[in-house]
């Protein structure tokens, strides 16, 4: 039996009722709850589990009627769940600090991608081997994301001059010294496609590495409607299971949501990365790296640690983006509805 289905199945077990043999809902069915997720970025493959969900029908076996918002830049991700537009969102692990220290409670309740897919890309010919060579470039990047900082506290973008990014990286085919924000999901295809060697320069291997494809809610959802927050967050995880397994589904969903110059071929590749990202400890088997992930792994998928989070509020600390002593890491996350290792085992 495919592993993914296995996983599905346990989890719709989990968050029915019992587990009995009624007929599962249906759309249009009033027993089904509405619930709105709102992503924090245009439909792509950091979004793939809450698309497999709601293509595969695990959020419909749960009693959810799901809508999946699209983002864009700029997208109002605190204020859309605190005004109650949306239940769910999906953003990354150093936004929920943010959105705290800025009194908004916001929660992490489920961590896709354990390694965050954050890269600065850069030519192979730009002379740029490491972080360490950068002086000299024009970085193209968004302000206000936490990660620069953090590169320029350390040094990496002395030298660098920083102009706006636009989504492309069309200054890099004719300018070997632009490099560019990136997701190592995306533009390295898209570079190629471009007819460009590029080398890929990972933020993680310094150590800035917050937890990304995160599905997040409000403390108040969490207090009054546990049970809702359960379901959206086992059926999600069970997207996420299904959807790192075999994309297909999910991704023609995310391709006909995405208005934006998205494609097949990019969709595919960045699949294939996001696997790596959700599972660092499995590599595959000898023979075949691309083998069906263990099931106590895919178990593992989604929880969160004590010591990610106090490193994570720290280093946000240290870059003074919020008063020392402000946040208490573990006021940022939960791992309390999430379908337990003893559940999938069984």
């Amino acid at each position: 039996m495919n592993r993914a289905v296995f996983f599905l199945g346990l989890v719709t077990c989990f968050v029915a009722t019992g587990c009995s043999s009624s007929t599962s809902p249906v759309e249009g069915d009033s027993n089904l709850t509405p619930v709105s997720i709102q992503l924090n970025w245009y439909p792509e493959v950091e979004h793939g589990g809450a698309y497999q969900a709601s293509a595969d029908g695990t959020y419909l076996n749960a009693g959810l009627d799901v809508t999946i918002r699209a983002g864009g830049r700029e997208t109002p991700v605190a204020p859309e769940l605190l005004r109650g537009r949306s239940q769910f969102a999906i953003t990354n692990a150093d936004d929920v600090v943010l959105f705290r220290s800025q009194g908004a409670d916001i929660v992490a309740v489920l961590a896709a991608m354990q390694n965050h897919p954050r890269c600065l890309l850069v030519r192979e010919d730009s002379g740029v081997k490491g972080f360490e060579d950068l002086a000299g470039m024009t970085l193209q990047c968004q302000p206000g994301r936490a990660f620069l900082p953090f590169l320029r506290t350390r040094g990496y973008l002395d030298g660098v001059r920083e102009v706006p990014y636009f989504n492309s990286i069309a200054a890099m085919v004719n300018d070997p010294k632009i490099a560019v924000q990136a997701y190592s999901v995306a533009e390295p295809l898209l570079a190629q496609q471009q007819g460009l060697e590029v080398r890929t320069l990972m933020v993680s291997d310094l150590g800035w590495n917050p937890y990304s494809s995160v599905l997040v809610t409000t403390g108040d959802m969490i207090r009054e409607s546990p049970e809702l927050v359960a379901k959206v967050v086992q059926a999600t995880q069970a997207g996420w299971v299904n959807f790192l397994e075999n994309p297909e589904q999910a991704n023609s969903a995310i391709l006909l949501a995405n208005k934006h110059g998205m494609t097949a071929e990019a969709l595919a590749f960045g699949s294939e990365q996001m696997r790596d990202l959700a599972y660092p400890d499995w590599k595959g088997s000898d023979t075949d790296p691309a083998a069906p992930v263990p099931p106590e792994l895919q178990a593992k998928l989604g929880r969160m640690s004590p010591e990610r989070w106090q490193t994570l509020v720290e280093q946000m600390s240290e870059l003074e983006l919020f008063d020392a002593g402000s946040i208490d890491p573990a006021d940022c996350y939960t791992n309390e509805f999430l379908t337990t290792e003893s559940s999938v085992a069984e």
